[in-house]
């Protein structure tokens, strides 16, 4: 008798391969990284809530936006340098040393005396702050799939829905404290993050093991300093350009100091490269590029309506920080749904470009609806379906873009992606907050003003400026007083401190609470406005297919390759070997992560199942070594018929056998009739391995008595795998690029040239993972992993960067071409760009380059320097003269 199991797209018991970790092993790591993002975001909303109680106590209401500004600057400063630093040298040290610095500043904060020292401390916070939430969701790429990855965004969320309720509750209760434990209540607002901080570091130090390759790169300290000479200025004046006036002199000197930085930035991470903060290659990624405008936009038009309904239900609706919060809960709530749900959806379809289209479009739909429907009056329940809407459109944005930067560029660049992604996105915030508060606070006493005189006219207004009660309320007199000297009173400038508002007559609070309502509908229209712009852009960002392997088992596929072609000499020598004995067809391989870790076989160590091993036979045959039936395997046969998806019997398939234990006992090929026969060793359980070409493997448990068994294998159809080549600048296609698809061994699978219209298509590649390089004339060579999967549209698009090439003759002086001349081409700073040596024709080329002012220099006789200009793409050809002949 027999039993089989095979689950899709593996064999029976399928072991995990290197880099795959379990969904207990993700959750896990991901309780430790939950700790850590809980930490900053619990400190963000509790340090907003009690800061004016803070600023009280310590003496500086004035200088209250310096605590807020300090922390800014650093985390965002921070934010990039710790993506790129843990590419290098790996997740785990930066993530605790962002966890320990984040503390340190914490204990300092509750200790300081002053505004000054709260915001030096407040800064320290921020370099931890800056690594906390980027390199947690770099991790989140490592270690899970972008497919899968959906699936654990709820919990990511759930703890930013849990710090955005339970930080003003904390805030504001520790701040109500005089004092606790014999410290001011206000203090535990920074204290309470100490014991939350040591059980992260402990958490993370414990499960937080994931492997790292060291890599050995300089670090971009100019880099580092040309971004933080540009940024600083900027994010100075967005937070203080208010209280300076956007025109001042500090401010315009804060914009040429920030532009300036800006393009020394940019020069820097151009002429450092791949080692740079932010490498300038990423920007030519068009998901990349255009994600990162996406990230601004949408950073300023989320802060734009997050920090508009908290002033409107503070200010209009008279509720506390703690009850603001509380009534929130259906903007959160509508943030957890979108993103469960969109990830639920993108993990089974694979598509993700929808849901930040349809989450842009509701974002605005509730910014229109809040700039249109909600007034002083609005009732509260109206509001929160509102807040509901735009709590959906973000659920729909925030985490979907995250995923498609971390999707669109290779493994190693993943921390640097995320943390780009994080840095773009809080810049925009930035900007949007200082841009919707200056227009807030800047109509905001024309708008109470304008209420004033129309609340003046009516009846109920005249009747709470004659009734004994109002007028003998001290609360009232600021208001009866500027309606007393109103050509003396400035409307606006009770702002300072709204809080009165909530202690007037109903009837004189009206305009106040109508002026602010009025107010805020024109930052909504704004922030609906900058969304918009948003949306459009969306729908230029081509939808990349989502891999189906995390970071993690990116890196390893990258070391098996390395492995694999450190075998390789061997493996040809069997395949030799192998030919000789006439079997060189009867070949099997299957993916590594059908073969169990350490496992040992009788023969060489060898990929199982790798795609299409037999799409090339020559190639193939060099793959694995020849048929053979085993030690000892003299016990009943399992014999079958080996057939494909249609039931048509399956020529030359490979059938391999081995023990439970991993020992290979025997291999065959089918015959024409797609028959096999392979014997056993003596009763007992065997794995059964049927592999074809490009087709999907296939590996079941046979069960074996003491009579032969009979089973058919069936192997599923091969996928399909199609895309566009296209030229990176001007979106043309190449027609007659060469595209190859090389396996995860780097074995060539299938190759073509690409048509007219770009476009290439392979008709039969088994599931799994490939690279794809593609090469054109007057362009530089690319590859991209992909991922191939039956029943999905695997479609790629390749860009391909222009690249020039130079070629040239060496004369002398009378035309004889000059055998073995060394000619040099530098770049404008004087940098070699390449070394060539001329043949026996005298002949050189150079390839592969940029646009650009070159010296081309011939030495081996006197030496001859001779400027020249390179276009994109062009194909010069620039002959050379040597002074004299040479000695024959």
């Amino acid at each position: 008798m027999s039993t089989a199991t095979s689950p899709p797209g593996a064999g029976a018991g399928e072991i995990p391969g290197p880099g795959v970790l379990s969904h207990r092993q993700i959750l896990t790591i991901l309780s430790g990284l939950m700790l850590g993002m809980f930490l900053a975001a619990l400190d963000q909303t509790i340090v907003s809530t009690s800061i004016r109680t803070i600023s009280d106590d310590l003496h500086g209401l004035s200088q209250q936006a310096w605590a807020t500004t300090a922390y800014l600057i650093t985390s965002t400063i921070a934010t990039p340098l710790y993506g790129k630093l843990s590419d290098l040298y790996g997740r785990k040290p930066y993530y605790l040393a962002a966890i320990t610095i984040f503390v340190a500043g914490s204990v300092l904060c509750t200790f300081s005396t002053s505004m000054t020292e709260l915001a030096a401390f407040r800064a320290v916070q921020g370099l931890g702050a800056g690594g906390l939430m980027s390199l947690a969701l770099a991790i989140i790429g490592d270690i899970v799939p972008p497919r899968e990855r959906a699936r654990y965004q709820g919990y990511m969320l759930g703890t930013f829905a849990t710090s955005s309720v339970a930080g003003p509750l904390i805030g504001g209760a520790l701040a109500g404290q005089d004092q606790l434990l014999g410290i001011t209540g206000w203090r535990w607002v920074f204290l309470v993050n100490v014991p939350i901080g040591i059980i992260a570091l402990f958490v993370v130090a414990k499960v937080l093991n994931i492997p790292h390759t060291r890599r050995d790169h300089r670090i971009d300290w100019w880099g580092a300093l040309t971004i933080s000479v540009g940024v600083v200025p900027l994010l100075l004046v967005a937070e203080q350009g208010r209280e300076w006036g956007w025109d001042s002199s500090r401010s315009i000197a804060c914009y040429a100091i920030g532009g300036v930085g800006i393009l020394a930035w940019i020069f820097v991470e151009r002429w450092i490269g791949d080692d740079a903060l932010i490498p300038m290659r990423l920007f030519r990624n068009g998901t990349f590029s255009k994600t990162s405008v996406l990230s601004v936009l949408i950073g300023m038009g989320m802060f734009g309506g997050m920090l508009m309904i908290p002033q409107y239900l503070q200010i209009v609706k008279g509720a506390s920080p703690t009850t603001s919060g509380l009534e929130m809960l259906p903007l959160m709530a509508g943030m957890f749904i979108a993103s469960i749900a969109s990830g639920q959806i993108t993990a089974k379809t694979g598509r993700y470009k929808i849901f930040p289209i349809i989450g842009t479009a509701l974002m605005i739909a509730a910014m229109l609806l809040f700039h249109f429907r909600v007034q002083w009056d609005t009732p509260l329940w109206e509001t929160m379906i509102y807040m509901l809407v735009f709590g959906l459109g973000l659920g729909g944005c925030m985490q979907t873009l995250v995923l498609a930067v971390q999707n669109a560029v290779p493994p190693r660049d993943m921390g640097v992606a995320t943390a780009s992604s994080t840095f773009f996105r809080q810049m925009g915030a930035t900007a949007g907050t200082a841009i919707f508060l200056s227009v807030l606070f800047s109509t905001v006493g024309d708008k109470i003003a304008a209420a004033f005189e129309d609340a003046a006219s009516t009846e109920r207004f005249q009747a709470a400026l004659r009734d004994p009660a109002v007028l003998h309320d001290p609360a009232n007199k600021p208001v009866l007083d500027m309606l007393k000297r109103p050509g003396n009173a400035d409307s606006s400038g009770v702002l300072s401190d709204s809080s009165f508002i909530q202690h007037l007559d109903p009837r004189l609070a009206e305009p106040f609470k109508r002026g602010f309502a009025d107010s805020m509908h024109t930052v909504f229209l704004m922030g609906a406005i900058v969304v918009a712009l948003a949306f459009l852009l969306m729908w230029f960002i081509k939808e990349v297919p989502l891999r189906q392997i995390s970071g993690l088992q990116a890196r390893a596929e990258a070391d098996a390759e390395a492995d694999a072609a450190a075998k390789s000499a061997s493996g040809a020598v069997d395949a030799v070997d192998g030919a000789a004995n006439g079997a060189e067809d009867a070949v099997v391989t299957s993916p590594p992560s059908e073969v169990s870790e350490g496992s040992e076989s009788s023969g060489p160590s060898e990929p199982v199942g790798a795609p299409g091993a037999d799409a090339v036979p020559a190639l193939a045959a060099a793959s694995a070594p020849a048929a053979d039936r085993g030690v000892g395997a003299t016990g009943p046969e399992i014999r079958g018929t080996v057939r494909d998806g249609d039931g048509r019997p399956v020529d030359r398939a490979a059938v391999t056998l081995i023990s439970v234990d991993g020992r290979q006992l025997g291999r065959t090929s089918t015959a024409a009739d797609g028959g096999y026969a392979l014997p056993t060793t003596g009763a007992g359980s065997y794995v059964l391995i049927g592999s074809a070409g490009t087709r999907q493997p296939q590996a079941v448990t046979v069960v074996v008595g003491g009579e032969p068994v009979s089973y058919d294998l069936t192997l599923g159809g091969a996928a399909g795998l199609e895309g566009e080549v296209r030229d990176e600048k001007g979106d043309d296609p190449v027609p007659g690029a060469l595209v190859v698809a090389t396996d995860v061994t780097g074995e060539v699978v299938a190759s073509g040239v690409a048509g007219q219209d770009g476009s290439f298509a392979f008709g039969e590649l088994a599931p799994g993972s490939y690279t794809l390089a593609v090469s054109a004339a007057r362009h530089r060579p690319s590859a991209l992993p992909v991922e191939v999967t039956t029943g999905d549209r695997n479609w790629y698009e390749v860009r391909l960067t222009p690249g020039a090439q130079v070629r040239g003759t060496v004369r002398t002086v009378h035309g004889s071409p000059v055998d073995d001349a060394r000619v040099t081409l530098l770049d404008p700073a004087g940098n070699v760009v390449g070394t060539a040596t001329s043949g026996h024709d005298g002949e050189y080329v150079f390839t592969d380059l940029d646009s650009g002012e070159y010296t081309l220099i011939a030495s081996g006789y006197p030496p001859v320097a001779t400027p020249l200009h390179v276009a994109a793409a062009g194909d010069g050809e620039f002959d050379i003269e040597l002074g004299h002949d040479p000695v024959r």
